[in-house]
């Protein structure tokens, strides 16, 4: 499987939405990809939304939390007291990490402004889940904005965060298996996505 074949997959998967109108959200880089498979077969708007995850510290690999454009952020209590990060730390690490979203941001749209969610059909889309930090926030994010449906489309992600997941929203994920050890493990084709392809895909679909 590479991600233009789990986004077919979930296409087909997300068929009821198929003849009403609504907005892909993709979570670039890899998420894009996905998503643009799943706003051509439903003929949706496509656009993006940029959760970042917060690292620990000395552990920037390990999730504490995640936060997204607006400042929208979700944070892992358990994992936070376990490293012992301080307040100080997150406010300063989630300031980097907002400024890192306002540069992509910048690249990705071009100058076009964002598609606005209130009142909208969202199908929140990434390339694959593991602990969910970045995705919650992405939920956090897009409810703010008031949408009248919210659904996450997900090709693999590990079965406790995919139950996780389904206490917040609906969501549609092709595996999850019981044993999990990173998304690229359940790929074929894993490679890197660049920023140009982000913006190829957001401009195919704005045409």
């Amino acid at each position: 499987m590479d991600r233009l074949d789990a986004g077919k997959k979930l296409a087909i998967a997300l068929g009821k939405f198929k003849g009403v109108d609504g907005i892909v959200l993709a979570i670039p880089r890899g998420g894009i990809v996905v998503a643009s498979e799943i706003a051509d077969f439903l003929e949706f708007r496509l656009d993006i939304v940029i959760p970042r995850k917060i690292g620990a510290p000395d552990q920037p690999e390990l999730a504490i939390g995640a936060i997204s454009e607006d400042g929208t952020a979700f944070m892992n209590s358990d994992i936070i007291r376990r490293v012992g990060a301080t307040g100080a730390y997150i406010k300063e690490e989630s300031g980097r990490q907002l400024i890192e979203i306002a540069r992509r941001m910048s690249v990705y749209r071009v100058g076009r402004p964002a598609i606005p969610l209130q009142d909208e059909n969202i199908i929140l889309v990434d390339d694959g889940v593991a602990t969910g930090a970045t995705l919650k926030a992405a939920i956090k994010y897009v409810n703010n904005q008031n949408p009248s449906n919210l659904t996450v489309a997900i090709p693999v992600g590990p079965i406790q965060t995919i139950r996780e997941l389904r206490a917040e929203v609906d969501v549609i994920c092709l595996y999850s298996p019981d044993v999990f050890y990173a998304i690229g493990a359940f790929y074929s084709d894993f490679k890197q996505i660049t920023d140009e392809e982000v913006i190829m895909l957001l401009q195919k679909r704005r045409q």
